[in-house]
């Protein structure tokens, strides 16, 4: 992949530009997501905040994580896509893997909050599985 690399909302209200490549990627199998994408999952990228610009305007739904603290949903107002996540480190972001101009390039590392994955979903059985979120240490092991 190209390290810069756009993305956007449905109705192109909403666009990001990021400057650096992914820190991780993955599928989040957490109820919250589940209820946010209207699906089994969702896939996302972790990315350094100061790396994205963002140029339209966002609206964050802030819920309490697992981990007891705030995580943000970004999305845009005017059509509803959900584009971005705010993890309870403020020096990185999330983005979904859906909203990039280029998905193709995106490849999911692993599987996590996999106590929490719905028994119709089918999960690429070459990539590590986490019970819940992995330590940056665990990413290289299964759980």
């Amino acid at each position: 992949m190209a390290t810069k690399f756009t993305g956007g909302c449905l109705c192109g209200s909403v666009r990001y530009e990021c400057s650096a490549e992914p820190l991780a990627m993955g599928n989040c199998h957490c109820r919250d997501c589940q209820r946010a994408t209207g699906s089994a999952y969702a896939s996302g990228l972790l990315v350094p905040q100061k790396a994205v610009t963002i140029t339209g305007d966002v609206k964050y739904y802030d819920v309490i994580g697992d981990s007891g603290s705030t995580v943000g949903r970004g999305f845009c107002p005017n059509c509803g896509s959900r584009l971005f996540s705010k993890p309870p480190i403020p020096e990185l972001m999330g983005i979904l893997a859906g909203t990039l101009d280029d998905p193709t390039w995106f490849k999911p590392a692993m599987d996590f909050y996999t106590a929490s994955a719905q028994p119709w979903d089918y999960m690429n059985p070459d990539l590590p599985k986490f019970a819940k979120m992995p330590l940056p240490q665990q990413n290289s092991k299964s759980e």
